[in-house]
């Protein structure tokens, strides 16, 4: 009996949360390392899964790093990176549309569905919904002149589809986004999982925007778990980015929680994927299990 009312007692302490956030877009972004351990996946996607249920709207955006650079392996491509970019010519582009798209994205879909779920690409008929152009890479050499370097086929995201995304959603289906973007001509692009997720909140004004990440959090002192803060100013973050404090792949997703505030989000998160339902104990718990990153004041609810 005493289990059973601990039981009740997270439920009523989730109850607020659910009421104050059905049917509200939630946008979840998780990467391929994430998505390499199956458990792992099906545990965040049960937890979207449950989102879903209880009246919010979930929207997946996923990377898949991990998965195209062994399929371009398999074709006898090299993987290139330049500046944390992945070099995108024509032969490499079709390799990342295709295990983008027609592998991790479907493999996405069909687990949700496995789990009693509603789901659906957001990449239909060879269209995607997120509008890019082609990204220009500016660098500065060690003579201190700056110039531009051909990435390829990589697009950064200047607009997003977000009546027809919201309209897909409108049901309680998940929408399952690849980081796929489109220019007028019709030209498709890679983009950067991170900068899609946080274009597509900003643009779909979401209650949140979650980055599931293999670390807790934002930590004080990248060397000590302990250090973790688990709720932080947006001036705080700029501060620590300066500092390079913030590094490495932590800076992208950072990054992409300040453009979603600044956009109109109303909180950002970033959290440990591999925590089992750490989705679901970061938005519907007072304490969180990561860091929430506020743009105003800080406030008491998750």
């Amino acid at each position: 009996m005493e289990e059973a009312i601990k039981k009740a007692d997270v439920l009523i302490e989730a109850l607020p949360y659910i009421q104050r956030f059905a049917g509200r877009p939630v946008v979840i972004k998780f990467g391929g390392h994430a998505m390499e351990d199956a458990a792992v996946l099906d545990d965040v996607l049960e937890d979207v899964v449950f989102l879903a249920a209880v009246g919010m709207r979930p929207i997946v955006v996923h990377g898949g790093g991990p998965q195209i650079s062994l399929a371009m392996e398999r074709a006898g491509l090299t993987p290139r990176f330049v500046h944390g970019h992945r070099v995108t010519d024509a032969d490499a582009l079709e390799v990342v549309v295709r295990v983008l798209t027609e592998e991790v994205n479907a493999d996405i879909v069909r687990r949700i569905e496995a789990q009693s779920g509603r789901a659906r690409s957001t990449f239909q008929g060879g269209r995607s919904l997120l509008k890019v152009r082609r990204k220009a890479l500016t660098v500065v050499g060690d003579d201190g002149r700056a110039r531009q370097l051909d990435i390829g086929y990589v697009g950064e995201v200047v607009g997003v589809a977000a009546e027809r995304m919201l309209a897909q959603g409108a049901d309680g289906t998940i929408l399952a986004v690849p980081p796929v973007g489109q220019d007028e001509t019709g030209q498709l692009y890679n983009v950067n999982a991170d900068t899609a997720a946080g274009a597509v909140a900003g643009a779909l004004q979401a209650e949140k925007i979650v980055f599931l990440s293999n670390v807790h959090g934002i930590m004080a002192d990248p060397e000590d778990p302990g250090s973790l803060l688990s709720s932080i100013m947006e001036e705080q973050v700029e501060s620590l980015i300066e500092r390079r404090v913030i590094t490495g792949g932590m800076l992208p997703k950072v990054s992409a929680c300040l453009a979603a505030l600044e956009a109109g989000v109303r909180k950002a998160h970033i959290i440990d994927g591999r925590l089992p339902h750490s989705l679901l104990l970061e938005i519907f718990t007072d304490k969180g299990v990561g860091t929430q990153i506020l743009k105003g004041p800080a406030a008491a609810d998750a």
